[in-house]
């Protein structure tokens, strides 16, 4: 009876802390033009993500078989578009099937129209965790323009190695049929292991992102936490939108012909307002933390109570 006592309260009195927090959160962001923020941050993703997905391919299908590659990339791009995403892997197969018109020469300018949406959000956290008090990194001119890059180096070999294991899984599979005239057990369930291995990804990739990009120092375990957050709550938001396009948005007799790129783009935009809330999350922890005052505590207020 005293732990459920002592729980209740516990409860009553981290849910009002929770909430201020929240509000505290959500009127920084604003503050901070997150919205806005976001909407050139998922402008950009989507001037980058064709590029940068095809040239992953074009270099990938090098060392490992296209329709496998293919059959993965097409489950990355339902987690990062995932309405209409077909029609993003169909821009993809049209530049790998003119991978050899576009030539050598083409390859610089798909590497920085990739970048783009690294770049834009490198500069949207910049003014997240801009705060006066707050320590700097002091980083040379080339961190800085080969940071997008490392990104997409990292990102190219998640993708070959989750092409890998699925080529090794299906010829594995090819080999027990031939065999025994049965499937692996684990055979009808490659989509589920790929959404899972998608999630991992938007995980390690968000927590990445809070730990590498910003200009201040973050604790490893805030940028974890906070990746970990943020990939939950992408992964909630893409389940609801996929049912709303599908079943209740009229986006269609709106826009007509531009239905399409208007989803994608609201899709992208939605991702990008949740990775930015997650880094303001990050950056009113980091500031409590220097203030040396606890998690649920409001800077400004104690500064006037102080004063007073």
């Amino acid at each position: 009876m005293m732990d459920k006592t002592a729980l209740r309260s516990a409860l009553f009195l981290l849910m009002p802390r929770l909430a201020r927090f929240a509000w505290r959160v959500l009127c920084q962001f604003l503050k901070n033009r997150g919205i806005l923020l976001a909407g050139g941050v998922g402008y950009n993703i989507l001037l980058s993500i064709v590029p940068l997905f095809a040239l992953l391919v074009v270099l990938l299908t090098q060392v490992v078989d296209e329709q496998h590659l293919l059959s993965v990339l097409s489950v990355q791009v339902r987690h990062l578009a995932p309405a209409h995403a077909e029609v993003l892997l169909e821009s993809v197969r049209g530049l790998l099937d003119t991978r050899d018109v576009i030539g050598i020469l083409s390859f610089p300018v798909l590497l920085l129209f990739s970048s783009f949406a690294f770049r834009m959000l490198e500069d949207a956290l910049a003014i997240i965790f801009h705060a006066p008090e707050t320590p700097h990194i002091k980083r040379s001119a080339w961190v800085s323009v080969m940071l997008p890059y490392a990104f997409m180096l990292v990102l190219g070999a998640g993708l070959m190695v989750l092409t890998l294991v699925v080529t090794l899984a299906s010829s594995l599979n090819t080999l027990v049929l031939a065999i025994f005239e049965r499937e692996l057990p684990l055979a009808g369930f490659s989509e589920p292991v790929l959404n899972l291995a998608s999630f991992g990804g938007v995980f390690l990739l968000f927590s990445a992102i809070y730990k590498v990009l910003p200009v201040v120092r973050i604790a490893l375990r805030r940028a974890v936490v906070g990746g970990f957050v943020a990939a939950l709550l992408w992964e909630g938001v893409r389940l609801l939108l996929v049912y709303y396009f599908a079943n209740l948005s009229f986006v269609n007799a709106v826009y007509g012909s531009l239905a399409t790129l208007v989803v994608v783009l609201l899709s992208l935009e939605v991702g990008a307002i949740i990775l930015l809330l997650g880094a303001q999350v990050i950056a009113e922890l980091e500031r409590n933390t220097r203030l040396g005052l606890p998690w649920h505590a409001d800077p400004n207020h104690q500064a006037v109570t102080r004063v007073d």
